[in-house]
């Protein structure tokens, strides 16, 4: 039990350095060598003395009248599902704990959207699916539906129980899509963290069986875009940016990342850290699986990020772009392990372009 508390705290601690960042002012993203950088975008929100300035709002000629506001509709009306059970699965001796599905989506839509699945972080221990709710709300109001998933964590459940969760997911969307107004040959995923981990191992699975448990088994798993923020790539080198006293939490078999490949020694009798079994960490990385059938990626990192190495990224977008993969990726300058940067306007313009692009083709 030790073993488990010492995980729950460097989780706790984790938790902690990222909700650090919730301070700080925003800041422009930094692309890529060969992308274009997103310019700030800064005062772009319309005031009331705006729209009176272009006669879509017309004041009142007197304090006893009424003004008026004429409107050009260009948001939807939103629709909220919550506690969509979307799989049930065995976990901590139970056979069929149900997970379930949070579904944000444009109301009474004109033709199907596509569909993006929003994967939380949670130092592989947690899965709030409540988490990002406006960016979340944001891009369901661009036209798509947006569902958020909460999946079995550490120590209870290990890879690649929680990757089989993600692509249950994926095909029960399919499978309902006509109840939920999905185009079902667009589907996109979206992750932070260790939810940006489980994106990026999903997406490069594609084509895969091996990873497809439980039900709707006639449906595909595969998707059509990857959105990867600040996720992890290899499981062995999440500190490798970080001093020596850093690595050596992740070297130790109480790090989070261990209880996620190799479960708690208490349960397993495995003893030794995430290292100690390199073929099981090779299996764990999504660069293992590259292929043809790995859909376009678009990964973020911030340049502050004391939780998971920047690098983490950095390695996986190096590894696609050599297999002929369509990917991009942006460091986001002062940006820490989530945090209000993530909130900002330039960070949802790029995640509308890629998505537009990949899962619309605009």
């Amino acid at each position: 039990m030790k073993k488990i508390r010492t995980a729950l705290a460097l989780g706790a601690c984790l938790t902690a350095l990222s909700a650090a960042a919730y301070a700080a002012p925003a800041s422009p993203v930094t692309a890529a060598p060969g992308k274009t950088a997103v310019q700030s975008q800064e005062g772009t929100m319309t005031t009331v003395k705006e729209y009176i300035a272009q006669g879509k709002i017309t004041p009142a000629a007197d304090k006893s009248g009424s003004g008026r506001i004429d409107l050009q509709l260009s948001k939807p009306e939103m629709t909220y599902t919550s506690g969509v059970v979307y799989a049930q699965v065995p976990s901590r001796g139970y056979e069929n704990v149900p997970l379930t599905m949070d579904i944000i989506r444009p109301k009474n839509p004109k033709t199907p959207l596509p569909a993006v699945i929003f994967v939380t972080g949670g130092g592989f221990i947690n899965a709030n699916k409540d988490n990002m709710l406006s960016r979340r709300v944001e891009l369901a109001e661009n036209g798509y539906v947006v569902a958020s998933i909460n999946y079995r964590v550490a120590p209870t459940a290990q890879m690649p129980q929680p990757l089989e969760d993600v692509k249950a997911a994926v095909r029960f969307l399919r499978a309902h899509a006509a109840q939920y107004n999905v185009d079902s040959k667009h589907i996109g995923l979206w992750g932070g963290s260790a939810g940006g981990y489980l994106v990026a191992i999903a997406g490069t699975t594609n084509g895969t069986k091996q990873f497809d448990k439980g039900e709707y088994l006639n449906q595909s798993s595969d998707v059509q875009a990857v959105f990867d923020e600040y996720g992890l790539s290899d499981l062995t080198k999440i500190g490798a940016d970080y001093s020596e006293a850093v690595q050596k939490l992740h070297a130790s078999d109480g790090a989070t990342e261990n209880l996620w490949l190799n479960g708690s020694s208490v349960f397993t009798g495995h003893a030794g850290n995430v290292s100690s079994d390199l073929k099981k960490a090779e299996a764990a990385n999504p660069i293992t699986y590259i292929s043809s059938k790995t859909p376009p990626f678009l990964l973020m990192h911030g340049d502050k990020d004391v939780v998971v190495s920047p690098s983490q990224t950095e390695i996986l977008h190096k590894a696609l772009v050599e297999k002929g993969i369509d990917s991009t990726r942006y460091a986001v300058t002062g940006a820490a392990h989530g945090g209000v940067y993530w909130y900002q306007p330039e960070v949802m313009e790029v995640v509308l372009e890629f998505f537009n692009r990949t899962l619309k083709g605009l």
